[in-house]
């Protein structure tokens, strides 16, 4: 099992919150955002990273959904940006392609949900999408201004839909040297048999919603060549992650946003989570 090593980050953190092991921990604290029902989720295999100064590993990996989409607009800059300073492990992102070929940060295919705009992101090119309110005054951004505007080796995650993202998003990868940061992951095969072709170094991770079955996670995911599947919570058991994990392959859940589903993921023996929720790092540590 290939994991990253990162830097314990325990008690103060910006914005005024604490890891208070002795005292309760608040998950959510929204600032005004105007998070939108939750939908797919996806989870990262987290790269390796410089090892902390003290050894120690984490040990159950914590990634922000779309930043922390519970207290902040999700998919914004200041969602990531969010997520960051609370000290999660990663984030993730979706990613699709406006009319002229930007990779831009959004999960839905159409505008509607999370913007003032309507219409499909494909429609538009990226000087009409930038003009759109994405919730507290916040720009779509695009997959190249997260990159800039997070540190410069925070691990990130991006979901892809379809062969024409893989192919646009492997050329960024390998532009900016970003294959031991950033992992690419899809509930849809082919898109990563289009990355693993294009880039057999690349970390792909197999997305499975709830209508999946079970007994195929193992031979899709390694027909893409991923070693880690994510899979919503309530369809894992340990028998399942057995059977992965004997086949070299880590499992991860989506989403874990209190303390009894993270209760559950640890029973069930699995690496990490994917998360709404800002506090979730300091609840892992809290209660490890």
């Amino acid at each position: 099992m290939h994991l990253p090593c990162l830097g314990a980050r325990s008690g103060a953190v910006p914005g005024g919150l604490s890891a208070r092991p002795d005292g309760p921990i608040t998950l959510g604290r929204s600032e005004g955002g105007r998070p939108p029902p939750g939908g797919g989720t996806a989870l990262v295999r987290l790269p390796r990273t410089t090892a902390p100064k003290d050894g120690n590993r984490v040990s159950f990996f914590t990634i922000g959904h779309r930043g922390v989409m519970a207290a902040e607009p999700e998919n914004t800059l200041r969602s990531f940006l969010r997520a960051e300073r609370e000290g999660l492990d990663g984030i993730e992102l979706d990613l699709h392609l406006s009319r002229d070929g930007e990779l831009v940060v959004m999960h839905d295919e159409t505008l509607d949900r999370t913007t003032d705009g309507s219409g499909p992101i494909a429609d538009q090119e990226l000087r009409q999408l930038k003009k759109l309110d994405a919730g507290l005054g916040e720009p779509i951004p695009t997959f190249g201004e997260v990159l800039d505007a997070v540190g410069p080796t925070l691990p990130i995650q991006a979901e892809i839909k379809d062969v024409a993202a893989a192919r646009s998003l492997a050329r960024v990868l390998t532009d900016r040297g970003l294959l031991d940061r950033v992992s690419v992951l899809s509930f849809h095969d082919v898109a990563l048999i289009e990355i693993h072709n294009l880039l057999p170094q690349a970390r792909t991770v197999l997305v499975a919603g709830p209508s999946a079955h079970r007994d195929t996670f193992v031979g899709r995911a390694q027909k893409v060549g991923a070693t880690l599947v994510s899979v919503e919570l309530r369809q894992l058991n340990r028998a399942i992650v057995d059977k992965c994990g004997a086949a070299g392959i880590d499992v991860m859940a989506w989403t874990v946003n209190d303390e009894r589903d993270l209760a559950l993921a640890r029973t069930l023996g699995l690496v990490g989570c994917v998360t709404d929720q800002p506090g979730m790092k300091r609840l892992v540590e809290a209660t490890a």
